[in-house]
């Protein structure tokens, strides 16, 4: 929070009360302070538009060290004004909506001010500061600047786009002092990879005017020194910045007119490396997915390895992509030969492991590398094998790590499948033709041809009945472990502890000896599949290829006899309706990570696998937990396997909508808009944490958690959605958005909804979200379903 304080002995000129300033095309758009040396106004980045910023002025660079509006660029003709009455607003004239920059400053602004700081500031009529940008910072903090417990720099995201990006630095409540890792987009601090292990005692960073950055005590004294200049600071600019690669650099820039005047040196840095710092389980780590990092003084570069190119030449942090065709799991034995693994040096991926061998060759890591369709590199040293499946994480280049790494590259440019095993299919047939007709042709040869084509057909329907009563069918090029059913009824105690139950399975809870105690769930399917032995095979084998972190994994399958039965990730957080619906209600900020993690993986099985799916059953008992509360969809790809036939159920009460959409009832096609429209009937119940339907509700038209939300959202009473959650009220405009997503997903025409990934733009904030429509163009007065 900030602390007023007196500026007399600073000297500055006063912005009055009216004044404004217009985004344009040239440098006049600005605020400068006494000395010229910083300046505040509007900079355009590019083409994309205007960002309200304060910079360095007096160099060639313009450096720019705080913003307003990084994620909204605003265009030409925006403006900025200090209205009379003391609010402090930019207006974005695309919109004509108007934001408030200071929405913590207290009433009775007198004035702004530009500082020879860099610190721009809202006054009173005593000269005391009511707001400084000093005390909201981006990801620059200058001399005489602080940073109090709660204190974030964010890096921006890219050295062009000011908005947040995939890393802050944070001195917590705690009085830690930490860099951190984001849950991009979400700012959520997600793996520290350089902290001060000061809980307890650590309660500002300080900036002094000498150029010493330290972490200091209560009682002032200095617990951590993270950099200090011994250069004379009259000679010189400086700033620490939280750079867009996620190291913290102190910087300093000569003034005057010396040959290296204007340009920025780097005095120190943290981490100091930071390709060796971030080693995490999940997200994209220092240069995003499939990709290398190479650490050069300070710079870490990121490179692809072979086989791989740049998802975004302009962003390296995305990281890498395959530029062949990977291996196919339905031939992958056939595909073998199309692939080969190159060998690479020095180079390693931390994490990403599957499996582990030991005491065994390089050859033998290799042709299991080639034959595993899941298998995007080994690592092999000293006897040991790593199998790694896609993304790869953590990636390094380090001159110290002596094993090697065997990469899987497609030869040439060669997409086609199984060609050599279909053409030897084609000659054997031929042969076998050829060699029929010359025997048929021969009278002589009858008494040899009868009893080796009797041979032949006893032979053949041997070998199918052995195939059809085969206890654990191999599923060719799949990586999903086939169990017995004695296996799974022993890692049950005999499907002793149930977890849930359904119209179409029961599951189980189990645990496996041979894999470190590690629990699973056990679904086993009814009667419906029971029968029906190839297409249980084809959508397990299609279920087996997905992989999303929103998604629950499938780890594998029993078709034995008449027993269906899957094995899954166990969840170990419960499924989000119990999590929802509780006596204790769940944080804010865990349910808005919720649903955008389930926004992102239905986007991921509409748009993003290999064959689209439509989950057709979206509810909160399908929406599982894991240890971190992220979202894991499960249940998907079995609305084929099981013909899932949605329960019909109607209801004379106006307006009620359940988790089924309304094409179900008019016999229109069943498209992915319809798991549209459970999302935002879902949101809806994330967002307020109650049922969908509620007839014990205290008010009649509290009923129907649809309804009462968009006339909430019409008479702008929001609040009301919110009793007894004081954190969602804090954030009450965000709150307002997520239900307007809601709103947009409902309609009841599919054509009008939007796609996931529109959703999901919009639950980012990188789309706007448009206003929605009235009630009746999504609402059915007659009868509806629950």
């Amino acid at each position: 929070m900030f602390v007023p304080c007196s500026t007399t002995a600073q000297t500055y000129r006063n912005i009055s009360l009216g004044s404004s300033l217009t985004a344009l095309n040239d440098d006049n758009s600005s605020w400068q302070s006494p000395s010229g040396e910083f300046a505040f106004g509007f900079r355009q980045i590019g083409k994309d538009g205007f960002l309200l910023a304060i910079w360095f002025n007096k160099i060639t660079e313009k450096t720019i060290v705080w913003s307003a509006n990084g994620d909204n660029l605003v265009p030409q003709g925006s403006k900025v004004e200090l209205t009379a009455d003391g609010h402090f607003l930019l207006n974005d004239i695309s919109t004509g909506k108007d934001r408030s920059i200071a929405s913590s400053a207290a009433t009775g602004v007198a004035y702004a001010a530009m500082l020879d700081t860099g610190n721009f500031v809202l006054a009173n009529q005593n000269s005391t500061f009511l707001w400084g940008s000093f005390d909201q910072p981006t990801d620059t903090i200058l001399p005489a600047q602080t940073l109090n417990n709660g204190s974030r720099l964010f890096a921006r995201y890219t050295a062009t786009n000011y908005s947040r990006g995939r890393f802050l630095f944070t001195l917590q409540s705690s009085g830690n002092l930490m860099l951190y890792t984001t849950n991009f987009p979400q700012d959520y601090p997600y793996f520290s990879y350089w902290k001060t292990d000061t809980n307890g005692s650590g309660f500002q960073v300080i900036f002094n005017q000498s150029g010493s950055i330290y972490l200091a005590a209560r009682n002032g004294t200095i617990l951590n020194v993270i950099s200090s200049n011994t250069l004379s600071k009259q000679d010189l600019y400086q700033r620490a910045t939280l750079d867009y690669d996620g190291v913290l650099r102190h910087y300093v820039c000569r003034k005057g007119t010396v040959s290296n005047a204007g340009v920025w040196s780097t005095l120190s840095f943290i981490p100091s490396n930071i390709c060796m710092s971030i080693s995490q389980p999940k997200g994209g780590g220092s240069c995003g997915f499939n990709s290398l990092c190479q650490h050069d003084q300070g710079q870490p570069i990121c490179k692809c390895p072979s086989g791989y190119t740049l998802m975004d030449p302009h962003d390296v942090l995305k990281g890498c992509k395959q530029n062949f065709a990977p291996q196919s799991c339905d031939e992958a034995s056939a595909e073998t030969d199309l692939f080969y693994l190159q060998e690479m040096n020095n180079v390693y991926w931390q994490g990403s492991e599957y499996d582990k061998f030991q005491g065994v060759t390089e050859d033998w890591c290799r042709q299991t590398c080639l034959a595993d369709c899941f298998c995007t590199t080994a690592g092999f040293i000293n006897g040991n094998c790593w199998l790694k499946g896609a993304p790869l994480l953590n990636g390094r280049i380090d001159n110290s790590f002596m094993g090697k790494n065997l990469i899987k590259i497609r030869k040439g440019n060669s997409t086609s499948k199984s060609a050599g095993s279909a053409n030897t299919k084609r000659k054997d047939g031929s042969t076998l033709i050829v060699v029929g007709s010359v025997l048929l042709s021969s009278l002589g040869f009858l008494n040899f041809l009868l009893p080796l084509i009797t041979y032949l057909i006893v032979s053949r329907i041997y070998s199918r009945k052995v195939k059809v009563i085969q206890p654990c069918p191999v599923m060719q090029g799949m990586n999903l472990k086939c169990f017995t059913y004695e296996e799974l009824k022993e890692a049950t105690n005999e499907f002793k502890e149930e977890l849930g139950r359904g119209a179409s399975a029961t599951v189980f809870k189990g645990k496996f000896s041979s894999d470190n105690g590690k629990c699973v769930a056990v679904k086993i399917l009814d009667a419906k599949v029971r029968d029906n032995e190839l297409e249980f095979n084809a959508e397990v084998s299609a279920i087996g290829r997905i992989h999303h972190r929103n998604l629950v994994q499938l780890l594998g399958f029993c078709n034995e006899g008449h027993h269906r039965i899957l094995v899954y990730e166990f969840m170990s957080n419960g499924s989000l309706a119990s999590f929802l619906f509780r006596e204790s209600m769940p944080n804010w900020y865990q349910r808005r990570k919720i649903a955008l993690g389930l926004a992102r993986g239905l986007l991921y099985l509409h748009e993003e696998c290999s064959s689209q799916i439509v989950h057709c059953d979206i509810k909160p008992q399908n929406i599982l937990l894991d240890d971190y509360f992220t979202a894991r969809i499960s249940d998907f790809g079995l609305a084929k396997l099981l013909k899932m036939d949605q329960t019909r159920t109607r209801t004379a009460i106006r307006g009620t909508k359940g988790y089924v959409a309304p094409e179900w009832f008019k016999n229109l096609p069943v498209t992915v808009k319809v798991d549209v429209y459970s999302f935002g009937i879902l949101l809806l119940e994330i967002i307020c944490c109650r049922k969908k339907f509620e007839e014990e509700a205290e008010e009649e038209n509290q009923m129907i958690l649809a309804d009462w939300a968009y006339d909430c959202y019409k008479q702008k009473k929001m609040h009301l959605l919110l009793q007894n959650d004081g954190e969602a009220m804090e954030d009450i405009k965000e709150m307002e958005k997520y239900v307007m997503i809601a709103i947009l997903c409902i309609k009841e025409d599919p054509l009008l909804r939007p796609t996931m990934k529109k959703v999901t733009l919009m639950l980012e904030g990188t789309v706007e979200v448009s206003v929605p429509p009235d009630p009746s163009s999504f609402i059915n007065s007659g009868s509806s379903c629950l």
